[in-house]
């Protein structure tokens, strides 16, 4: 029997209607505790660090839209990549992509290697250089793909295949893309992670992580890391997330109709010195998108040449949102260097190629003739 179609699992799976009222959507269990028949005889739950009846459909969900053996929800994506890294040991090595989210070199190397954890980092575009930053004491490889800002990609399926020759795990953060457009599982990863905030969730309502397993082994660390730690998700956010992922299938439609026409229309805008946006067919690893993801989504990032000149840009904008974060509906756009990476500093945004002068869009699924509009008249403010 063929798996059913994403929309179906998103809206479905782990989603049985109440049991008690018949209610269709999963009811916000806002409770700390459940009363036991007698020691040891209960419902399925104890406590809702443990687990919660809210979460648990959550869990399901995600767990069968990216293909994978469990899900584990966090309280922040940040949350959710901490739990990747406890399963390691003090000594443990990892390599990581260059060019990530600037909260992640920031966890790794401001908090992680207090705790005996070392990182090296490498262009995760070129095998060669990841391969000549492992040691014999890696254990992980944590990448992004398309990355954030620069979009730029890695070979998955070949990077998986080379992370295990030196056994080690794959984990790639597919916020980006989410498992509508890219399943790294099914490429050869063996975790993937999700800031649920964003795309998953898609209201800029709700803040979230979560961890995709492949194996049991895996989902019984992490079942007991979210006991231990307690950084789990509260039943009204995992409700949130639940509501936002049934529409996931449409709105990452709308992202990517939208998301191609805003790149074509600022690929020939003349104040855009360059876009980078992997759907492009200027794009260097667009051959590589079109294997990998099935469909290219909302994140465009363009180079207007100085901050005063994205500053300009940036106050002029009217529909579009001067904001943090992204994968909502609305359109958000960002300043990359003052923002999300601005822990790298100026000479690590320098070595990865970020400049002052860059803008990030997150394209919403507004009507596209009003944010080509908006941008236009935003770009003419650049003097």
């Amino acid at each position: 029997m063929s798996l059913p179609g994403f929309s179906t699992l998103a809206i479905h799976a782990g989603q049985k209607p109440d049991p008690t009222t018949g209610a269709v959507n999963v009811p916000i269990y806002a409770t700390s505790t459940y009363v036991q028949e007698e020691i040891g005889v209960h419902k399925g739950y104890e406590y809702s660090r443990v687990s919660n009846p809210t979460r648990t459909p959550l869990e399901e969900c995600l767990a069968a839209l990216e293909r994978g053996h469990s899900s584990h929800v966090f309280a922040s994506g940040m949350a959710a990549i901490q739990a990747i890294l406890m399963r390691l040991s003090a000594g443990d090595h990892v390599v990581c992509g260059s060019n990530v989210y600037g909260g992640t070199p920031r966890l790794f190397n401001q908090v992680l290697t207090r705790f005996g954890l070392r990182f090296s980092y490498a262009d995760t575009r070129d095998l060669a250089m990841v391969e000549a930053a492992i040691t014999p004491a890696t254990k992980l490889v944590f990448v992004e793909t398309p990355t954030n800002p620069l979009m730029e990609l890695c070979d998955l399926r070949a990077l998986a295949e080379l992370t295990h020759r030196h056994d080690a795990e794959l984990a790639v953060d597919n916020t980006f893309m989410s498992p509508y457009f890219q399943r790294p599982l099914e490429l050869g990863a063996d975790l993937v992670m999700h800031s649920t905030t964003k795309f998953l969730n898609g209201h800029s309502d709700g803040l979230g992580g979560v961890v995709v397993a492949s194996t049991a082994k895996q989902a019984e660390d992490f079942r007991f890391l979210q006991k231990s730690v307690g950084a789990i998700l509260s039943p009204f956010e995992c409700f949130l997330i639940l509501r936002g992922v049934k529409t996931l299938g449409v709105r990452m439609r709308q992202h990517d109709a939208n998301g191609r026409r805003m790149a074509a229309f600022l690929a020939v805008h003349p104040k855009v010195k360059a876009i980078y946006y992997p759907g492009l067919p200027q794009h260097p690893q667009h051959e590589l998108a079109k294997r990998q993801m099935s469909g290219f989504g909302a994140m465009i990032t363009i180079e207007t040449g100085s901050l005063e000149r994205a500053n300009q840009v940036l106050r002029a904008v009217r529909v579009c949102s001067l904001a943090e974060s992204l994968g909502g509906v609305e359109t958000l756009i960002s300043h990359p260097a003052s923002m999300t990476h601005a822990a790298l500093g100026a000479e690590g945004r320098a070595k990865i190629g970020l400049t002052d002068g860059m803008v990030r869009l997150s394209v919403g699924i507004e009507d596209i003739e009003d944010l080509e509009r908006d941008m236009d008249q935003a770009l003419a403010a650049i003097k």
